[in-house]
């Protein structure tokens, strides 16, 4: 997440975003009872009709309400209405713009789109990132120029049945790189690096987030 407001603002570069989910955990431990920092699929789209509740609530104002969830090869349009109706149930946001946007299927699609930018130069992989690259491709069929094809939908899991973020950390532990590939980290140090147009190029459903942004006024 600390990578991504900045690649938004990068493709909008007149704006500003505030993150409003997942909502910043306090320090300390978290109770049982509270779910964990990430949200998606119904969940989110609870806490996305509560949280616009409370903020426009509180008088809070903005030019657009974005959604971006990590489709984890759901299906776009039944992800995209639940969204969206969670969105039509806030009565005050009826006036308010919003786009529903997916990472498919993760943000990590994002990074392997532009591979050279991002993985390549980092000092913890430029030493073997051809070989994680490689081992991507042949080893879990990893398709570096339509990324947002990777797997397929498990009904057990509910999720892909491959998740392409454990497959880039399975690469860097493989090919011993420098340090083991962190989500948190990488990902997020990742997102301020890539270039929108290189990933559009490549990820369709990146393009449309791409293209919706920079048309913002």
């Amino acid at each position: 997440m600390r990578g991504l407001v900045p690649l938004l603002e990068n493709m909008c570069i007149d704006h500003t975003f505030e993150r409003k989910s997942p909502v910043r955990r306090k320090p300390g431990p978290r109770p049982s009872n509270v779910p964990g920092y990430g949200r998606t699929g119904r969940s989110l789209a609870e806490q996305i009709e509560k949280l616009l509740f409370e903020s426009l609530k509180a008088k809070e104002c903005c030019d657009l309400i974005l959604v971006i969830d990590d489709l984890d090869c759901h299906d776009r349009d039944v992800r995209h209405e639940l969204f969206d109706r969670s969105i039509g149930k806030v009565d005050q946001a009826a006036t308010i713009e919003h786009y529903i946007g997916f990472a498919s299927p993760e943000v990590e699609a994002w990074i392997v789109a532009d591979w050279d930018q991002s993985v390549a130069k980092d000092p913890d992989f430029r030493g073997c990132h051809a070989q994680m690259r490689h081992w991507l491709s042949t080893q879990k069929a990893v398709p570096f120029d339509l990324p947002e094809t990777f797997s397929n939908y498990d009904r057990e899991k509910d999720s892909c049945r491959d998740k392409l973020s454990d497959a880039i950390i399975e690469s860097s532990i493989h090919c011993g790189a420098q340090a083991r590939y962190s989500k948190g980290d990488h990902t997020a140090r990742f997102l301020r690096q890539i270039s929108p147009e290189v990933v559009s190029g490549k990820c369709p459903l990146f393009r449309a987030l791409h293209h919706r942004l920079s048309q913002t006024e």
